[in-house]
Parts: structure tokens; sequence; C-alpha cells
């Protein structure tokens, strides 16, 4: 699913009006009514008050016109004008003249903090004070008039976005924001719900779809995406019936010190677990009986060091290789890694102390083969990009990173975002129970598996990702958040793949 600038949504309202022949009013009716067939579904005529707060631009426009769609079915409702400008929208005028002439009760005009209504915490708010076009810092009363809402902890339904909430740039000030109970956004979803500085301003998002013109939002390309099921099923590469081991590629898991054969054990798995066809773990002679016992499945092959791994002594064909967890940061391991580096041809997954080795000799980035998966978690990232001043900045500086060594930067988090270049592709699958140890364990030999199948690297990337994050929500409805452990989320691979074809309609088992 695409993720559209603010610019390029108010372009494609343009195109649907000129396309469909109607007029922004309508094309703001059409919005708003969808919004209240969402309220009036949920409500059913419930007799609690719905105070409404409007600005004076299209998104107070949009309030005003669901107010009179509230009222004309009998609904409480108390509308406010937030007045923070003589500058009004000319659509914001007209739907303000016909919800004075639908009721007596009409909206109280706000200019200061004396206006603030008292509100109560069984009440409804709904917020239309700015849309996604706000892009200066809002008044001090108006920032009061937020905070107050807030303070009510009412369920709060923002239209569009949270009022105060910056779409494609920082949010200067994140105290005026509201903090919706939910939110409608029309259309597409916005890069900034899915931030996590910004996360936080929506407990729950649904996309409205508002009959925007198709041929407009097949057509524009995008910087962003948002990954759902049905874009990783179109990935999914099926298999022959008369396939075998040998069609689905060996990969070679490398990682491991003295108290970290663990991480190797959990990639090694999730690597098989992928479907790989064969795989092999390198560790030093510590971790032998570690593995050959907890993966019979896996193959070894120990490197001459016995507590880390030093030599870096693997066959010269290998070809599908994730490497990093539990490595290390031993002198000669160091020393070994990047030697072995300078060897390597074809793209690879580098996650923990693989990408802490390459934080600390950044010349050695220009040794990475092309299109190779680094997946750190935030303070990896920090170490090799250095800090960032806010989420925007954060992605910006991934992207040039991207294309200066020509890699696939995966930045972990709750909706982990896969970087290549200037593009960005949002994940949906995870939880809060996969901030677990070893969990990117998993996902470095579930990614290094799926290029061994013949995934493209980006694709794996992406592919990975999902089922990683679908794998944790599976598991996690067992183990509830506290309790979930990488090893299930290794366990529940294959369910996450079933998942992916199951019909909607069709409950899990």
């Amino acid at each position: 699913m695409k993720i559209f600038t603010a610019k390029q949504i108010y372009e494609a309202d343009k195109a649907t009006e000129a396309k469909q022949q109607i007029s922004s009013i309508d094309l703001m009716e059409r919005a708003a009514d969808q919004v209240f067939q969402w309220l009036d579904q949920r409500l059913q005529g419930a007799q609690v008050t719905i105070h409404i707060f409007c600005g004076i631009g299209n998104n107070g426009g949009d309030g005003m016109a669901l107010g009179r769609m509230l009222l004309n079915k009998g609904y409480s409702v108390k509308s406010y004008i937030v007045n923070y400008s003589e500058k009004r929208s000319k659509c914001f005028l007209i739907n303000y003249g016909r919800y004075k002439n639908t009721t007596k009760d009409w909206p109280l005009m706000m200019k200061s903090e004396q206006d603030f209504p008292t509100l109560n915490p069984r009440d409804i708010i709904v917020d239309c004070i700015f849309g996604i076009g706000l892009n200066k810092p809002v008044d001090s009363w108006v920032k009061k008039l937020i905070m107050h809402i807030n303070k009510v902890k009412a369920f709060v339904l923002s239209i569009d976005v949270p009022s105060g909430l910056f779409v494609d740039t920082p949010t200067p000030d994140k105290d005026a924001v509201i903090k919706a109970t939910a939110t409608l956004t029309f259309q597409a979803p916005k890069l900034v719900f899915f931030l996590p500085e910004t996360n936080q301003f929506s407990e729950t998002l649904e996309i409205i779809d508002i009959g925007l013109d198709e041929q407009y939002l097949a057509e524009t390309p995008v910087e962003a995406n948002l990954i759902l099921k049905n874009e990783v099923k179109s990935m999914y590469l099926p298999r022959d019936k008369f396939s075998h081991k040998g069609n689905f590629g060996h990969t070679y898991i490398i990682g491991g010190s003295y108290g970290k054969i663990g991480a190797v054990s959990l990639a090694a798995k999730s690597a098989l677990k992928s479907g790989a066809g064969k795989v092999t773990a390198y560790l030093p002679k510590c971790g032998y009986s570690i593995i050959q016992t907890s993966i019979p499945e896996a193959m070894v092959i120990t490197d001459a060091g016995e507590n880390s791994i030093n030599d870096f002594s693997l066959p010269e064909d290998i070809t599908h290789i994730g490497i990093g967890p539990g490595l290390g940061t031993e002198k000669e391991t160091v020393k070994g890694f990047l030697s072995f580096l300078k060897k390597l041809k074809t793209a690879m997954v580098i996650d923990a102390d693989a990408l802490n080795i390459l934080a600390s000799n950044k010349k050695a980035l220009s040794d990475v083969p092309p299109l190779s998966i680094l997946t750190p978690h935030p303070g990896e990232l920090e170490r090799l990009i250095g800090k960032w001043e806010n989420d925007f900045d954060k992605l910006q500086k991934t992207k040039s990173f991207s294309k200066k060594y020509d890699v696939i930067v995966v930045i972990k988090g709750a909706h982990t975002i896969t970087v290549y270049k200037d593009h960005l592709f949002v994940n949906t699958t995870g939880n809060p129970g996969m901030a677990t140890p070893g969990s990117g364990d998993v996902l470095t030999g579930l990614i290094t598996g799926l290029i061994a199948q013949g995934y493209q690297p980006l694709i794996a990337a992406i592919f990975g990702v999902y089922l990683h994050g679908s794998a944790g929500d599976i598991s996690v409805q067992q183990t509830g958040y506290q309790s979930l452990l990488a090893g299930e989320i290794a366990d529940f691979i294959g369910d996450a793949y079933i998942e992916l074809f199951r019909r909607e309609d069709e409950l899990p088992k």
C-alpha cells in the first residue's frame, strides 16, 4: 500500500475533482459521510454528547459536515470553531453555513482560553482542528486547548490526522498534539503514523476510502510503502512438486563465541524453518556439541579458535551467508572478519557484532558486497550512521548510507522499516513481546534462508521482516507479551506461512 505525502494527497484531490467532475465541497461531503457512517455504526443512536472541535480550514469543514449529519440523525452535538486565524477555506465557510441552517444551536466561536468548554470523560470528542497541511507551530492558546482535550481522557476521534501533528516533517512541539483514541485517515496512510517519536498520538488507525482518482493513485510514484498481507503474498515463491533440498540453497550461519552459542542456534533454526535446503553453522569449537545436540537438522563446521572465531576458513564457493549473531569482538575475530569480507562477492545478511565491527572500522564498509542486508537495532544503527535529531533525520541518514554503500538497511523496531536507497518499506506485523533476547538472531536466519531459496535480497528482507513479525503475533497469543521467547518465534515461522494464505473468513486453529 502506497504512503503518499501531503502534497500528493492534495494533487490526488485535484485529479479526482477534474476526472470525476465533482467540486471540492462534494468531495468533502463524501469524506464526511464516510466518517459519519463509521461513527453511527458504532454508536447506534446512543445518548452521548459529541463535541466536535473544528479549525477554519478544510479539516474544519469536514467537522462541520460531520456535525450536520450527526444532528440530522438525532445525536447530541456541540460544535466549536477554533478561531486561530482570520483566513477561512471556501469549503469550511460553505459547511459552516449549512451547519447553521440545520440547528439553532450554532457552533461556539473560540478565541481564547476563556472559551474552553467543560468536557466529561464519558463524552466523545471529534478532533477536526488541523489537517495534513499544518506546517508551523500552533498558537499558545490553541496548544492549551489541545492539552485541555488530552487531559479529559475521553474517547477522541481524530479526522485524517491528530491535530498538531506534522505529516512530512518533524513535529516541533509534541505537547501540542492531540492524543487520539482512534484516527480515521483519508485514502492512504501517512508515514508519520509509523515512526517511534509520533506513533504515540493515535492508539488505532483506520484508512477510509473516499474514492480518490484510482489512476493518479496507481501511477504516482512514492517513496514509502506499507507492507500488508497482500503485498507479501505476491512475493511468495511456490515450490515445484518435484523439487528437492538442493533447489533451496545452502545457508551458512557464521557467529558464536563462548557463552553466546545460543545466538547461532536461533539463527540456524530460523534458517531451517524458513525453508532453506541445507544449513551449516560455522562457529568456534566450544559450540560444536551444543549445535549438534540442539539442532540435529543443521550441519556444523568449527573454526580453529576454541572460544571465538579467528580464521574464517570456510569453503570458497559459499554464497548464502548470515553473519554476526554472538560473534563477539575479540581482536582475532575482528582481524579475521575484515579479511574474510574482502573475499566475498555475493550479498549476505550482517547483524549484531558483525555490525559493531563495521561501525568501528568504517573503511571496511566499502568491502561489503552490494545488496547486502544490514539488520541493526537503534544502538547499532547509530554507531553506523551517527546520531540523528529526529525520526525524519534518521531516515534521511539511513537512505544516504544505503546509497553510499549500495546496501539494504533493516531498521528494527515496532514498525520495522526496510530502507534501500530512497525507498522505504514499513512493516505491519509484530508486537512488544518480540523485544526479547535473540529475536534479531531469528530474523537474521530467516532472511538468510529466504535468500538461499532464490528470493532477491530486497524481497527477502521485506518478506522476512513480515514473516518474523507474523510468527511473533501468532506465538504471543499463547505466551503473552512478557513470556515470549525468541525460540518460540522461530517455532511459529511455519504458522506464519500458513497464515499468509488463510482466507480472511477462516479462523486460525
